[in-house]
């Protein structure tokens, strides 16, 4: 029962369900989800947090950055059939549509490019308002 109740509360959250769907079939470093979501970096990485926790992502580190993706073929039946199912839900979104387009974009430009653009963000929000802005 805790598991399902994990799933269901990962996937109470709008934005969650944003990042599950972005990662469709590929690996996505979580620059590439700030940039799509547009959210703080700890907020990106707390809901990632809390999708992994319920087993319908999974991540790994490399150097500093987490790269995330949709569990495998050997990932439970009902996250598999949970995934299966928030995709069919949401195929015909608007917003989701739209955020497959804009992930589309961001795969393009490149996660270097990207993560190099939000650590400048980063450094320059420091400098202006102090390590507490962070």
């Amino acid at each position: 029962m805790d598991f399902f109740i994990a799933i269901t509360k990962a996937l109470a959250d709008q934005n969650r369900v944003r990042a599950l769907l972005a990662l469709s079939d590929q690996e996505v470093c979580v620059c590439q989800l700030i940039e799509l979501l547009e959210l703080a970096p700890s907020t990106v990485s707390k809901h990632m947090s809390i999708l992994r926790q319920a087993g319908l992502v999974s991540g790994r580190k490399r150097g500093r950055w987490m790269y995330y993706r949709l569990p495998g073929k050997t990932a439970p039946e009902v996250v598999r059939r949970t995934i299966a199912l928030v995709r069919q839900a949401a195929c015909n979104d608007p917003r989701i549509r739209k955020d497959a387009e804009r992930m589309r974009k961001i795969l393009e430009t490149g996660k270097e490019l990207i993560c190099e653009r939000q650590s400048m963000q980063r450094r320059k929000k420091v400098a202006v308002e102090g390590p507490a802005a962070v």
